[in-house]
């Protein structure tokens, strides 16, 4: 299903990467993240919607935006 990058508030996006984000911590991977927590977080909140979706690193052939929401919230 593709989703229109409408169909999710800032809020939701912001929080779908954080849990992403600390499952990267959780996973080990903390030394290679350049920022820290909270950090991240308010880099997040700065960003526009559209580049919040890019944040997330989909697309329309392999990873749609409602596959990564679904995954991390």
């Amino acid at each position: 299903m593709n989703t229109l990058p409408t169909d999710y508030s800032h809020a939701q996006l912001v929080d779908a990467l954080m849990s992403q984000y600390h499952s990267f911590i959780a996973d080990g991977f903390e030394e290679d993240l350049e920022l820290t927590v909270p950090e991240y977080k308010s880099y997040l909140e700065g960003l526009t919607h559209s580049q919040l979706i890019e944040e997330t690193d989909c697309d329309d052939e392999v990873l749609f935006l409602s596959d990564f929401m679904y995954a991390w919230t």
